[in-house]
């Protein structure tokens, strides 16, 4: 029999089983599931609603349980419905009627609330340290490459150039404030849900604060409708996975190109890359291209969780059953990804020839020819025209900017004067950009030692 089954009188048919367990996906939250439990007892036996002995035997079960469950020994069975009514079964099974009293002022309702923010608290810890390490990897590799210049973009056109170790900087900025995003969602996370009950509370002589100081929560929740019916902090974490996925796909996807023969600014090491079944020539990039696909999955999850919770009533709807596995997936998917992203990336080979031989054409010093005329006094809108017909001409005549003698400089504008040539110099283009987060040798000096300095305060 259930353990709810008192108001029935027939089993439930097996396709009911099938249809309504959740046991093959939320068993992977034993561990909170016990936890709380112990806690909950704890608190029980404090209040004098079980006895102190009884406690004890239930806290003992329940490290057995634990022990089966993490050595193979735990048999998970459709019928139990979820990982909470296999461990309470498996607990009356070893210590009998005293099992029982376990689930005094308490409801699968709150319970897996505390289940799944415990859950959520434990793999969000684990994806800031991931992210750290990837934060760090792109520090590392900024270092690496600080005088290495290379192109930037706009529209995918080469647009003005710029430091390698400013553009990886680039997605350490955007990885930063996904760890600060996640760093919100914890604080979030940490509301004890239990003693929330079904939905009302309970009459039980309880202490939340007691289970709350147990597990290591903050503060309890306020309110015990929304505690058992709201799944925002679900959809945060959902959230939050997704912008640094978003992060790691648009990464990825510029490894992607600057992999192809037609940039060649990068080579991949062999142990990141995959061939070809037919074409023997071929070194794929399948991990950056993996990591971009499965950011549309992990968008599915955030959208599958907001659409279960946009029209249900309160108070608890067994549709909220529906929230684990899209944010388990996300979890794990990011997970994995964030780690191979960081291997990835640091065994990835700069190839700063190619990068500098790109900057030859395309005309990408033509701003700092525009900006050269406006310091001496010409309006940037004339200057800009100018510069314009500049390009112009040396697209007709297939020349570089750079090539025009000063004579024809002045053919354009009176005020291009000896030093034009060296104000537009690509290391110069480059290096002078000293305006505070700009590419600049000075700027970027700041730059560096406040991501060093940031990695250092989240974590050494």
């Amino acid at each position: 029999m259930k353990l709810w089954g008192g108001r029935f009188t027939e089993n439930s048919s097996k396709i009911l089983e099938e249809f309504n367990g959740s046991i093959n996906f939320d068993k992977r939250m034993y561990r909170e599931d016990i936890e709380g439990s112990i806690a909950h007892s704890r608190m029980l036996a404090v209040q004098g609603i079980i006895a102190g002995e009884e406690q004890k035997l239930i806290e003992e079960a329940l490290g057995e349980v634990k022990s089966e469950i993490e050595e193979g020994a735990f048999t998970f069975n459709i019928g139990d419905e979820d990982i909470h009514m296999a461990i309470e079964k498996r607990l009356i099974e070893k210590v009998g009627p005293v099992g029982g009293k376990l689930h005094t002022a308490r409801s699968r309702n709150d319970q897996v609330a505390l289940d799944i923010r415990m859950h959520l608290k434990r793999e969000g810890n684990l994806i800031m340290d991931l992210l750290r390490d990837v934060m760090e990897g792109i520090h590392s590799k900024s270092e690496e490459n600080k005088d290495v210049i290379m192109p930037g973009y706009t529209h995918l056109q080469r647009a003005q150039p710029v430091s390698a170790a400013h553009h990886f900087m680039a997605y350490f900025q955007m990885f930063k404030r996904d760890y600060e995003r996640m760093e919100q969602v914890m604080e979030r996370l940490d509301e004890m849900p239990l003693g929330a009950g079904a939905l009302a509370g309970t009459t039980y002589n309880i202490d939340r604060g007691f289970v709350a100081k147990e597990l290591g929560f903050k503060k309890v929740t306020e309110n015990s409708i929304d505690t058992v019916s709201d799944r925002d902090f679900i959809i945060e974490m959902n959230f939050v996975i997704s912008m640094i996925s978003m992060h790691l796909s648009r990464f990825c996807e510029e490894i992607v190109v600057w992999c192809t023969t037609e940039f060649s600014f990068v080579e991949m090491a062999d142990t990141y890359s995959t061939g070809s079944s037919i074409m023997p020539q071929k070194k794929n990039p399948d991990v950056a291209e993996l990591i971009r696909g499965k950011t549309g999955r992990i968008y599915g999850n955030l959208v599958g969780i907001m659409t279960v919770m946009k029209g249900l009533p309160l108070a608890y709807n067994k549709d909220t059953q529906e929230d684990k596995e899209g944010v388990f997936d996300s979890i794990d998917t990011i997970k994995i990804s964030l780690l191979i992203f960081k291997e990835m990336f640091e065994t990835m080979k700069i190839n700063r020839n190619k990068m500098y031989e790109n900057l030859e054409g395309g005309f990408i010093n033509a701003t700092d020819v525009a900006d050269y005329l406006a310091k001496r006094g010409v309006p940037f809108r004339e200057a800009h025209r100018v510069v314009g017909e500049i390009v112009v001409h040396c697209e007709i005549n297939k020349k570089k900017i750079s090539e025009l003698k000063l004579e024809k400089f002045k053919e354009f504008h009176s005020e291009f004067g000896e030093d034009i040539h060296k104000k537009i110099g690509l290391e110069n283009c480059v290096w002078e950009r000293n305006s505070y987060g700009g590419t600049g040798r000075e700027a970027l000096a700041v730059q560096m030692a406040n991501g060093k300095k940031y990695l250092n305060i989240i974590g050494g």
